[in-house]
């Protein structure tokens, strides 16, 4: 019973949100491209708070997602005995080792952060594929999750201390001082829009595609008879076999790199010297950031 309850746990949540989207979606025809749909709008005194597709369908895919490790988890035994156990085991070891050969010894416990994040943006990405709106296709979003990592590398930059960082900024010449504050600002920015411009953009080329091969089987077929004229067979297989790429390929592939990058941005933001030094005046021991 905990199984199915937990296998319900990953289902409703998408299940909700289609229901969600086809009572919302206003009745069109033709080729739509548009962005997230607005489901409630709250009044507040700066500017007004919506509550939109990108965010539900976020929330569903993080209640999914912890269905989905509850149930991995669920009757964990010494040994692993069953299927789910080993793939849970499986996607710990790969994680674990993903960040020690990119961040060091010193970040091994980032494994379940790092996982979080690329399970996160795949399944975001991915929903794309039962017609739901992909959060990642939403510069919110994306740049909500880029701002977190900016806090996370500010933070080890800081281990040096402020005026080592601050120093840091005139070098190597004090003309440079605007150009590395650029810098420090540009690496949420890239990593926001590298996201969410290849999410959108393959979102974009896929519905223009169906929408052209719609028209094209009209304009060819269309002189069929009966209900064969009506059906748009261009459209049947060649969307399919761009979706491979364009959704679950690019999908992923967004999600891995978007990881890379946090791991190799925050592991390469701490002053290892400048931190030792600060330990060494206060008797701690030193730091080494040795790789697995």
């Amino acid at each position: 019973m905990v199984d199915y309850g937990l296998i319900a746990m990953m289902i409703l949540p998408i299940l909700a949100c289609i229901v969600l989207k086809v009572l919302f979606t206003p009745a069109g025809e033709g080729v739509q491209i548009a962005g997230a749909l607005v489901y409630v709008e709250i009044p507040a005194p700066v500017m007004n708070l919506y509550i939109s597709e990108s965010q539900v369908n976020s929330w569903a895919v993080m209640i999914s997602i912890l269905g989905l490790c509850l149930y991995l988890t669920h009757g964990l035994t010494a040994k692993a005995v069953t299927r789910r156990q080993l793939i849970a085991e499986w996607l710990v070891e790969k994680s674990e080792k993903l960040v020690k050969d990119n961040m060091g010894g010193f970040f091994a416990e980032w494994g379940p952060f790092i996982a979080a994040i690329m399970g996160l943006s795949a399944f975001s990405s991915l929903i794309c594929l039962v017609g739901l709106f992909s959060p990642t296709g939403d510069v919110n979003v994306t740049f909500g999750w880029a701002i977190l990592v900016f806090f996370l590398i500010m933070f080890y930059k800081f281990r040096g201390g402020f005026w080592n960082y601050f120093k840091g900024l005139f070098k190597p010449i004090p003309v440079f001082a605007p150009m590395n504050l650029i810098g420090e600002i540009a690496t949420p920015v890239s990593m926001a829009f590298r996201h969410y411009g290849n999410i959108l953009s393959g979102a974009v080329i896929s519905a223009l595609i169906g929408s052209a091969l719609t028209g094209l089987s009209k304009s060819l077929l269309g002189a069929l008879p009966g209900i064969l004229g009506d059906i748009p067979l261009l459209r049947v297989g060649l969307p399919a076999v761009l979706s491979i790429y364009f959704d679950v390929f690019s999908g992923v592939m967004q999600a891995f790199i978007f990881a890379m990058l946090t791991m190799l941005n925050v592991a390469g933001a701490v002053p290892w010297d400048a931190w030792n030094a600060r330990r060494k005046k206060r008797n701690k021991p030193e730091i080494q950031n040795t790789a697995a």
